[in-house]
């Protein structure tokens, strides 16, 4: 598997989680990891935003033949799908299902606050882990 992680700050505590998770499965073939723009900070809050995007390894079969062999054609299928992907990682530890699921994304979102010694306000991190697959159409917003 490549991993990518040029583009990564190393920003979060739910992302290396996840990051090693999906090392661990053979089906994923290259993974990519950034940040993403939404990330920002306030007083009273931190808003971590990563994006992940994985490419599946794909099986190329021969589709049909022509008898004298002189065409062949050959389909391409994934090995897995993004919903199969939710369906995994919700078996595994430390991750779970998403909060968020559709045909081209998963998402992803973990918050906890943060306290100082001897203070009474944190802060609170709001992190949130967003999944695409390489090679699919763009999302509009």
């Amino acid at each position: 598997m490549v991993v990518d992680q040029t583009n990564w700050t190393g920003e979060g505590d739910f992302t290396p989680i996840l990051i090693d998770t999906l090392k661990g499965i053979d089906a994923i073939e290259f993974l990519r990891v950034e940040d993403a723009p939404a990330s920002r900070a306030d007083a009273g809050y931190a808003l971590i935003s990563n994006e992940i995007y994985v490419k599946f390894r794909v099986e190329r079969h021969l589709a049909s033949s022509r008898l004298g062999g002189l065409w062949r054609t050959y389909s391409e299928d994934r090995v897995m799908t993004l919903g199969q992907l939710a369906g995994q990682l919700a078996g595994a530890g430390g991750v779970g299902e998403p909060d968020y699921q559709d045909e081209g994304m998963l998402q992803f979102l973990r918050t906890e606050i943060l306290r100082a010694p001897y203070q009474t306000k944190g802060v609170k991190v709001v992190e949130l882990v967003r999944v695409y697959e390489v090679g699919t159409a763009p999302r509009r917003t």
